[in-house]
């Protein structure tokens, strides 16, 4: 089964582009794990037909916040419809376990005992200032995070998160984490 996560770094933010639909903003930078050969990989927005044979092979996409923001964010530049993968948006499952969304640093500290590299703000200002290797490190550094966060989640069917000094429990159901179809994905590409 392969598994890619994912995470996107944006151009902009939303007050740039008078709207809170992710679809309208731009990428700067989207990072990947690929379980098929364990690496790690960046692709610049013009770079993204690069990324589309990946997608097309994989059997589940892995994020925080993803069915919410990347993915209707990459959907934007795919040439089909990203929708079609199965998706596991541990954002998602965070909040129907506790009812509310907490911070990926928050779920890391408490989880992992570690903390991001920096914030999606910095990465605009990278990119304003040319700083593409920045973003790119910042970026794959959370794909790294979601990756471990997403590994923890699945052995332990837990995560924790840290709030004001206390680490609290996330009990997850992962269920249906590894059931797939096959063909899930009409593909749309010719590969």
């Amino acid at each position: 089964m392969r598994k890619i996560v994912f995470d996107i770094e944006t151009r902009n933010i939303f007050s740039d582009v008078g709207g809170r639909d992710p679809s309208l903003l731009d990428i700067s930078v989207v990072c990947i794990h690929d379980s098929e050969n364990d690496s790690y990989q960046s692709f610049v927005q013009e770079n993204l037909g690069k990324l589309w044979p990946i997608i097309e092979k994989t059997d589940v996409l892995i994020g925080y916040n993803s069915n919410h923001f990347d993915i209707p964010l990459l959907n934007k530049y795919y040439p089909g419809d990203l929708t079609k993968i199965k998706s596991i948006d541990l954002l998602e499952d965070i909040r129907k376990s506790i009812g509310r969304r907490v911070k990926m640093d928050q779920v890391a500290e408490g989880t992992l005992g570690i903390n991001k590299s920096g914030h999606g703000l910095q990465a605009i200002t990278w990119w304003n200032n040319g700083e593409i290797d920045k973003i790119i490190k910042y970026c794959i550094d959370d794909v790294k995070i979601t990756k471990e966060l997403y590994e923890h989640a699945l052995k332990n069917k837990e995560l924790k998160f840290k709030e004001g000094g206390k680490i609290m429990p996330i009990n997850l159901d992962i269920s249906n984490w590894n059931e797939f179809e096959d063909n899930a994905m009409n593909h749309t590409l010719p590969f």
